[in-house]
C-alpha cells in the first residue's frame, strides 16, 4: 500500500491514483493501552465496518485510561510522568508490530507526533505540565517518529488538540514540522487543533497539506461542525478538509454538562460537517475506545472537562453509529463526486442545520428532521429520493417549481435523512 495523495482539485486525496474516502477512527491510546490480541480484533471490526484510517497518539494519551499494559516510551515510575533521556525501545518495537499489522489489514496510519500537553503554552500543558517536552529535545523526538514509522507511510499529525497562543507553543511544532518535511517529504502532514478552533499560524499553514478542524464534545457547541468548516475555506489556501474530532458516540457532554450524544448526533456532526467543505473524509469516536477503557481500571488523575464514564472497549466497539459512518463512505461513493461544494446558502429554511453542496451530478442535502425544504433555485428536471439514515430506507419524494424556486416535500421518515438530488 503507497502513500495517500492530495488530488489535483485539492478537496480529496488519491490511493494509488483513485479517490480516498478519509473514515478514520480515533484509537489514541493504541500503543499503550491495547494488547495486540485486542488489536488484531479490533482492526477486524473496523476494517469491517468500513474504516480504511486510524488516528493514533505516538505518546501515551494523557487522559487515556489506565489499563495500560506496561509499556511506554520512556523510563517512567508510575505511567504518567516520564524521564526524556530514557528511551524505552521495547515501546517502538511493539508500536510497530501494531503499524505493520494495521497496514497488512490496508489501513491507513495517521500518527500524532506531538500532542498538547508535551508543549508549554497550550491549553493542556497549561492543565497540566508533567510532561512537557524540553525544547532542545523536539528535534531529536520529531527525528524518532520518522525513524520508527516511517516505513509505514503514515500521515504525520504534527500536534494534537492543540492551540498556538504564544510563539513558544508554535515553536514548538514549527520545529518538528520543519524536521518531517525534511526526513520524510513524501508524506502528507496536517495539524490537530482544539475543538471550536480555526487559527492555523502562517508558519505552519504554509508546510501542511491539509486541514483537520475539531467540531468536538461541546453539548452547546455542535453547529461548530459546519462553522468551521466555512471559516477555514474563507480564511485560508484550499486543501482537503476534514472533520478529524467531531462528537464521540456516548461521550458524556462536557462543561460538567449532563447527557450523551447518540448516534443520531454523531451522525449530525459528520453530515453537515462533509456538505460545508469537509468533504475529503471525517472521523469517527467511540467513548470508550479512544481511551481503550476497560472494567476495574485504575482512575486517571488527569482531570478532564466532566464526561462521565465510559462503557468498556467491548461494548463501544459495538456502538451503531461506526456503521452510520460507513455508509456515508458508501453514499458518497455512489452519489458523490470528486468534489462537493458547499451550496448552503440556497436553502431559504430558517434553520441552518439544513445543509446542501453541489456534485457533478446534481445536489446532497442534508436534513435533521421531516419538513419541506426551499431551495433558492428553479431545479427544473431533476429528482429527488430521501435516504433514511437511521432505518437506511429510501423513498422517492415529490418536488416543485414556486416563484422561482424549488420545494421539496416533506419526507415520511421520523429521523434525520439524506436527499439525493438528480437530473433525470
Amino acid at each position: 500500500m503507497g502513500r495517500l495523495k492530495i488530488g489535483n482539485n485539492k478537496s480529496g486525496f488519491t490511493l494509488d491514483g483513485k479517490p480516498f474516502f478519509y473514515l478514520g477512527d480515533t484509537i489514541w491510546s493504541a500503543f499503550t493501552n491495547v494488547t495486540l490480541e485486542e488489536w488484531e480484533y479490533y482492526l477486524h471490526v473496523r476494517k469491517t465496518q468500513g474504516f480504511n484510517v486510524l488516528q493514533i497518539n505516538t505518546m501515551p494519551q494523557w487522559d487515556r485510561c489506565m489499563s495500560d499494559v506496561g509499556v511506554y516510551p520512556f523510563a517512567t515510575e508510575d505511567g504518567m510522568k516520564f524521564d526524556f533521556s530514557a528511551w524505552n525501545e521495547e515501546y517502538y518495537e511493539r508500536a510497530r508490530k501494531m503499524c505493520a499489522m494495521a497496514v497488512k489489514e490496508g489501513f491507513q496510519l495517521a500518527l500524532v507526533v506531538l500532542w498538547l500537553n508535551h508543549v508549554p503554552d497550550t491549553w493542556g500543558s497549561n492543565m497540566l505540565d508533567i510532561n512537557v517536552m524540553p525544547e532542545a529535545f523536539v528535534k531529536e523526538y520529531a527525528q524518532k517518529i520518522v525513524d520508527e514509522f516511517d516505513e509505514f507511510d503514515p500521515i504525520y499529525v504534527i500536534s494534537g488538540d492543540t492551540d498556538f497562543e504564544t510563539e513558544a507553543a508554535t515553536g514548538y511544532y514549527k520545529t518538528a514540522l520543519e524536521v518531517i518535511c525534511e526526513k520524510s517529504p513524501e508524506s502528507l502532514k496536517t495539524l490537530h487543533i482544539r475543538r471550536g478552533y480555526d487559527m492555523i499560524p502562517e508558519v505552519l499553514d504554509e508546510k501542511i497539506d491539509f486541514y483537520m478542524f475539531q467540531s468536538g464534545h461541546n453539548s452547546k457547541g455542535q453547529h461548530m461542525a459546519y462553522v468551521l468548516p466555512e471559516n477555514i475555506r474563507k480564511k485560508y489556501p484550499k486543501k482537503p478538509m476534514i472533520n478529524s474530532e467531531p462528537c464521540y458516540e456516548q461521550m458524556g457532554y462536557s462543561r460538567q454538562e449532563y447527557g450523551r450524544f447518540g448516534q443520531r448526533e454523531v451522525r449530525q456532526a459528520a453530515w453537515t460537517s462533509i456538505l460545508s467543505g469537509a468533504s475529503a473524509g471525517v472521523t469517527y469516536g467511540a467513548h470508550g475506545i479512544w481511551n481503550w477503557q476497560k472494567m476495574n481500571c485504575p482512575k486517571n488523575p488527569v482531570i478532564g472537562e466532566g464526561f462521565d464514564e465510559p462503557l468498556c472497549w467491548q461494548d463501544a466497539i459495538k456502538f451503531p453509529g461506526a456503521w452510520d459512518y460507513g455508509f456515508i463512505k458508501n453514499v458518497l461513493r455512489k452519489y458523490g463526486s470528486q468534489e462537493l461544494v458547499p451550496a448552503s446558502e440556497w436553502i431559504e429554511n430558517t434553520t441552518e442545520t439544513i445543509r446542501m453542496a453541489a456534485t457533478e451530478e446534481g445536489y446532497l442535502v442534508y436534513v435533521p428532521y421531516n419538513t419541506k425544504v426551499c431551495i433558492g433555485r428553479e431545479l427544473e428536471g431533476y429528482t429527488c429520493r430521501a435516504l433514511d439514515l437511521a432505518e437506511k430506507r429510501v423513498a422517492d419524494i415529490d418536488m416543485s417549481i414556486q416563484d422561482g424556486r424549488t420545494v421539496v416535500a416533506m419526507h415520511p421518515f421520523q429521523q434525520d435523512v439524506l436527499l439525493v438530488i438528480e437530473k433525470g
